[in-house]
């Protein structure tokens, strides 16, 4: 997209968060669900395929471009995000990174246009950080597999019409490397869903179980063919790099929101005669708070540049979600300071996005895990070093 047009968009993306988007924060966290017409608009400006290839309908943004558009799109609640996230990430990048020209001339046009939402099925009841230990089982049965399991906290799965689904083919192995990676029509028999979860925060972004109760699905649902038997965690993994990504770039978005809301409250609120932000220990938290956030943007905004030149970023990837994610709470806590009790009432926003920000490091790989994936690169990257 030349540098103009891809101006326009996100001048665009801009107004849409201030105009249409921060008047209904309340109304969605109340309510527990995005307005239908925020939807329709939502498809009409492309947002649900950012990510897609133009030649299946989407606008094929650069993962540097599609950062921009994140840090806008931050501006607002979670939710409203989390209604396109999946399209453009997590439920589609697995057709889009592996899939054949049939699995992606089939879906990927209807996930650009909105009319079909994908929805990414990885963590199971015993099995979330640790992937090697998934329980779904994909038995083969000619040219079928039956698909028995639950899927757990599954983002998206109520408004779900595709499944991209992890589950153990090779059932003597007890590791990732025995796991394939599916295609699933949502509308399939024996596939149900469980309640939506009641979350901390982020009403209006659903999760739920999904269970697999002898549900076939054809040979050629298998992400890439059969060529990608138990290539399922390798295709989860190249998802989630670009994920983390964007996941770190939504915190940015949502840290600098914070920071302007903080900056003008402090400015307005007046304590013994005088602004509180002209108070030298609200001023280091602002500082704090900005230094935070600019130091998150610059390192999402180099690991987008370098996956876009081709480069490996998986550990640079897991940098960027453990400190954006770590930073924002620490900003949004800030936030509550800052207000002080107005920010612990409702009616400011601040407490809501206090508690949205929470699960930013949980999914798509705790803080815990991004810290292993770190640490473990280093050390493979050292031996390799050592060795050569």
């Amino acid at each position: 997209m030349d540098r103009e047009t891809f101006q326009q968009l996100l001048d665009t993306v801009e107004r849409f968060v201030r105009e249409r988007l921060r008047p209904r924060e309340d109304e969605v966290a109340v309510n527990d669900a995005v307005p239908e017409e925020i939807v329709r608009d939502m498809r009409e400006f492309g947002l649900f395929g950012l990510a897609i290839p133009e030649e299946f309908g989407g606008l094929e943004l650069t993962l540097s471009e599609e950062i921009q558009v994140a840090f806008k799109l931050g501006g607002t609640s979670p939710a409203f995000r989390s209604i396109i996230g999946t399209n453009n990430g997590i439920g589609s990048q697995g057709i889009i990174i592996d899939g054949t020209p049939e699995q992606k001339a089939h879906y990927l046009p209807k996930m650009a246009s909105g009319e079909l939402i994908g929805s990414f099925c990885l963590t199971e009841p015993e099995a979330g950080s640790d992937a090697g230990s998934l329980r779904t089982s994909a038995r083969r049965d000619g040219g079928h597999f039956v698909l028995n399991g639950t899927k757990r906290f599954i983002t998206n799965a109520p408004q779900a019409g595709v499944f991209t689904v992890f589950a153990r083919t090779d059932p003597e192995s007890r590791t990732a490397a025995g796991v394939t990676a599916f295609i699933v029509d949502a509308n399939l028999k024996g596939i149900s869903l469980g309640k939506k979860d009641r979350k901390m925060g982020q009403q209006g972004a659903h999760t739920c179980d999904v269970i697999f109760d002898d549900v076939r699905v054809p040979v050629n649902a298998i992400i890439g063919g059969e060529a990608n038997l138990g290539k399922g965690f390798t295709t989860a993994m190249k998802v989630l790099d670009r994920g983390r990504l964007t996941i770190a770039a939504v915190c940015v978005g949502v840290a600098e929101r914070l920071i302007a809301d903080s900056l003008a409250y402090a400015m307005e609120r007046k304590q013994f005669g005088q602004p509180i932000a002209e108070f030298q220990l609200i001023q280091a938290m602002l500082a704090d708070m900005r230094a935070e956030a600019f130091a998150a943007r610059c390192m999402v905004e180099e690991t987008a540049r370098r996956f876009d030149a081709l480069a490996p970023i998986a550990t640079e990837a897991a940098c960027c979600k453990m400190f954006a994610s770590e930073m924002v709470g620490r900003v949004a806590d800030k936030a509550v300071q800052i207000h002080g009790g107005a920010g612990y009432v409702a009616d400011s926003g601040i407490e809501r996005f206090y508690r949205d920000v929470r699960l930013f490091r949980i999914y798509e790989g705790t803080t815990q895990i991004q810290q292993l994936v770190i640490a473990r690169n280093m050390v493979r990257e050292a031996r390799r070093q050592s060795a050569g």
